[in-house]
């Protein structure tokens, strides 16, 4: 979209008021999606005349064709509403937060004498869930202290009651051995038990210092009514949970139930890490790493951290403590940017940890290069490159006698297979059996995204074939103007020859040499990946055949079916309700006598 477009169709329908804005391309798919006070004054700044725009922001207008926008009340609606169409729509250009892990709780089970476990589910049962953690081993540790403790129970029995009083139940070894108080015949009172839950989830919550203030009016009670086996239990207890606490990063009692965000930009990747505090102490410890697409700034890092962290791990802490000003739209939240005093130090400690994890990160990528680099220096010199190639794509095609023809792209780097940026293709010019021209087709389309998108080039592009794919791909690079920029090589499955593109005879690779195994590995990769995106597809049109031929089912319902259930195993296993329900009734006994009849005829 050009300036003028933009000025004339677009920039007079815009609301001056608070939401969402959305940048598409001409397929419909979502560019980049932001949040603003004022939509059309932000929308505008895009392309108005003032500072001059990154080389990524032009190629993000380039691209764009449309602009869709949401208005909502205030800037928090804005936020959380660009948050959703984020996660939906994965847009290319928005920030990308790297940590995408399934997190796990502590769960205290809503059921009478709560067991107390770890999980990676939430139901909504009642039960409440303590966490998340980030780190598993953390976690247990605790666990098996609270267990130490307070012996619970670790049975899936129904401890009712009526069921007690009957004697139902009778204890198990974990009684017998001081792992459980035989709450199942009655050895254990609920308020009893009551009361360790209640300490455990106190400790959970990070008020370890209130518990241990409980313990010891126990321990004197005891000692006062001359119960001091029971006197010297709680005692034992203390020390545990005394020990605990010292273990844990005490900064200053004052300070409670505050969010603390340091933050280390190095380039495009910024590192910020997350403290949890609650009475002083460091409950919880997280580390994100964010790509920025557009040259965000600090401030528009800082706001989507904050917010997508807080909503990941719960939390509801009323102060947020960051190193720059940010504009955060709940108002509900405190936002502090100390200069001086505890909150100052617990900030450059936060700060500290995101650099110092960044470094790590960059320490860990120099060993894997470090690692990685004699078969790359080996096969620099077999190929005659002018550089170790740290960066390799590889493209193969697949097919049976050229019908639903796919081609897929993986990628390497330093050596080891970069799987977040595999890509697939279906082919489009193209019919019939013709691995020419689908490779024609697949580079032209690659690599002109590439250089729209000003993304670095590989610098070894591997080809699954002979001279005759080989010259395929050389084609469309020449139409691209990248002739010369890429090296391209062809390897042939039969002798495992390879072809570069400036020696007429095939070079031969010592058989046990490290740079065939290289080319074979990444060579076998790319066929494997292009072979099972080929056979899902096969078998989606196998399936959408055999369903669009049962009267009644057109194109709309197969894809309904195949959305719900998957599989032609699936469906045919489903009852008639299940399939009624993305049908209806009539259609659903049509799709069930078709494909139990198929399912039966087939051997």
């Amino acid at each position: 979209m050009t300036s003028k477009q933009f000025k004339e169709k677009i920039a007079p329908t815009l609301p001056d008021m608070p939401g969402v804005y959305r940048f598409t391309a001409k397929d419909g798919s979502v560019l980049y999606v932001g949040k603003a006070k004022s939509i059309r004054k932000r929308v505008i700044n895009y392309f108005g005349k003032g500072s001059p725009l990154s080389g990524r922001i032009m190629v993000l207008l380039r691209r764009t064709h449309r602009i869709l926008y949401t208005v909502v009340q205030t800037e928090h609606d804005a936020l959380l509403l660009e948050n959703s169409f984020i996660k939906k729509h994965q847009p290319r250009y928005n920030i990308q937060l790297k940590d995408d892990k399934t997190f796990p709780f502590i769960c205290i089970r809503n059921e009478p004498f709560p067991r107390v476990f770890l999980t990676r589910r939430r139901v909504n049962d009642g039960s409440e869930y303590l966490g998340p953690y980030t780190s598993v081993k953390r976690m247990k540790y605790v666990l098996n202290l609270l267990r130490g403790l307070y012996p619970l129970r670790s049975c899936n029995l129904n401890l009712s009651e009526a069921k007690i009083k009957k004697h139902k139940y009778r204890v198990c070894l974990e009684y017998h051995i001081g792992n459980c108080m035989g709450p199942c015949e009655g050895l254990q009172t609920p308020t009893e038990y009551k009361h360790s839950i209640n300490q455990i989830r106190d400790i959970l919550k990070g008020k370890t210092a209130s518990v241990i203030s409980q313990l010891k009016n126990e321990m004197t009670g005891y000692a006062e009514q001359l119960s001091f086996e029971k006197a010297d239990a709680t005692k034992k207890r203390i020390h545990a949970l005394e020990d605990f606490q010292s273990s844990s990063a005490i900064v200053s009692p004052r300070i409670d139930n505050v969010d603390v965000f340091g933050v280390y930009r190095k380039g495009q990747v910024t590192f910020v890490n997350y403290f949890r505090m609650a009475n002083g102490t460091v409950v919880l410890s997280h580390v994100a790493e964010l790509r920025n697409k557009l040259d965000e700034s600090l401030g528009e890092l800082l706001t989507y951290a904050v917010h997508e962290i807080r909503s990941r791990f719960d939390s509801s802490a009323p102060e947020v403590i960051v190193p720059v000003k940010i504009e955060y739209p709940d108002t509900q939240v405190r936002i502090m940017v100390p200069v001086r005093g505890e909150k100052k130090l617990l900030l450059d400690l936060c700060t500290r940890n995101a650099r110092e994890y960044g470094t790590f990160s960059d320490q860990r990528i120099s060993r894997r290069r470090e690692h990685s680099s004699p078969v790359l220096q080996s096969l620099m010199k077999d190929l005659r490159l002018g550089a170790p190639p740290t960066h390799i794509e590889c493209i193969d095609n697949s097919n049976i006698q050229g019908t639903t023809p796919v081609s897929a792209l993986v990628v390497f780097r330093d050596g080891r297979p970069s799987k977040e940026e595999y890509r697939h293709y279906n082919i489009q010019t193209v019919s019939g059996p013709n691995d020419f021209a689908s490779m024609e087709e697949v580079v032209l389309r690659r690599y002109r995204h590439a250089a729209d998108e000003d993304r670095p080039l590989p610098q070894l592009l591997l080809i699954d074939g002979g001279k005759g794919q080989l010259h395929a791909a050389l084609k469309s690079l020449a139409l691209l103007g990248l002739e010369g920029k890429i090296t391209v090589a062809g390897i042939a499955k039969r002798l495992e020859e390879i072809y570069l593109a400036d020696d007429p005879l095939p070079l031969h690779l010592n058989k046990r040499s490290s740079s065939l195994r290289l080319l074979q590995h990444i060579r076998d990769e790319a066929h494997r990946f292009a072979v099972s995106f080929h056979r899902r597809k096969r078998d989606s049109m196998t399936l959408k055949s055999e369903l669009t031929s049962i009267p009644g089912i057109g194109d709309g319902s197969a894809r309904e079916l195949l959305k719900a259930f998957g599989s032609v195993k699936k469906i045919i296993e489903a009852s008639e309700d299940d399939l009624a329900r993305v049908v209806g009734r009539s259609r659903a006994q049509k799709v069930r006598q078709r494909l139990q009849d198929v399912g039966t005829d087939t051997p």
